[in-house]
């Protein structure tokens, strides 16, 4: 009788995990601490089963092979997709509101770069005070994310209520369209702001494969912190050379720059200013 694929053993091994700490480093530069193991098991072990595969060792050797780039992909997107929401970190949008903005002439073109954008809520957010504060829509909101998912869920705009939250009410009215039948207990980004978001993949540790232009402000928040040292400075780095002078670089608020030589003076804590 064919009882379907074999459970995945729950266990993953010291080898297993140095395996793909090593792929996972080597291709987007996450650095997979040990503690992990149980992240790597409850991220990857839905995806062997569904191949019938039992050991981490074999998902492993499937995705370093030759014609393994499509399910490398897949492995990636599941090993860093993580939950977002509207409004997050609510005092880096209303800098931008409060004290950016009023200082830039409405003539200036704006653009902002979202360089870990998830499933879009950060990006969606940055148009939705632009477009309020800028309505003759001289700006523009680029967004990358390693994930080619979550890029496929950010396009399509659709969110669980849940997520929206922290949604000022005029902007719900204004900005999203609650779903109805099927589409119940969600609600819709309307199209018009969506087609002013740009969706790109991008992997933050080569982006000199790209010439994305330069931008006045970047939200680069809550990822830096899985990267190791020495590619936290390499990042930064690269995404400050596409920092205007007297742009914004704007961090998570548990992540800090402090000692890093990166020739940025700070505004605020997560706040940062390229001379």
């Amino acid at each position: 009788m064919n009882t379907g694929p074999a459970l995945v053993d729950q266990e993953v091994s010291d080898h297993d995990m140095l395996l793909f700490q090593r792929l996972f480093k080597r291709h987007i530069g996450l650095h997979l601490p040990v503690s992990k193991k149980a992240l790597l098991q409850s991220r990857l072990g839905g995806r062997l089963q569904e191949l019938g595969l039992r050991e981490m060792s074999q998902y492993h050797a499937l995705i370093v092979a030759d014609d393994g780039a499509e399910e490398r992909q897949r492995a990636i997107d599941l090993i860093t997709t993580n939950e977002t929401y509207f409004f997050r970190e609510q005092s880096h949008f209303d800098f931008l509101a409060k004290e950016l903005l009023p200082t830039l002439g409405s003539d200036k073109a704006l653009r902002i770069w979202s360089a870990a954008s998830s499933t879009g809520e950060e990006a969606y957010t940055l148009a939705m005070l632009l477009d309020h504060y800028r309505p003759v829509g001289n700006w523009s909101v680029f967004a990358s994310d390693i994930s080619t998912r979550v890029l496929s869920f950010a396009r399509r705009g659709l969110y669980p209520m849940a997520r929206g939250q922290n949604i000022p009410s005029s902007y719900l009215r204004r900005y999203c369209l609650r779903g109805t039948d099927a589409y119940e207990g969600h609600f819709l980004v309307e199209g018009a702001l969506r087609r002013k978001v740009e969706f790109a993949q991008r992997n933050l540790t080569d982006l000199d494969a790209f010439d994305d232009g330069q931008f006045d402000l970047i939200f680069l928040r809550n990822v830096i912190i899985y990267f190791d040292f020495p590619t936290k400075i390499q990042v930064l780095n690269a995404v400050i050379k596409r920092l205007r002078p007297g742009g914004h670089l704007i961090v998570g608020h548990s992540e800090s720059l402090h000692g890093m030589d990166l020739g940025l003076e700070m505004h605020s804590p997560s706040i940062y200013r390229k001379p």
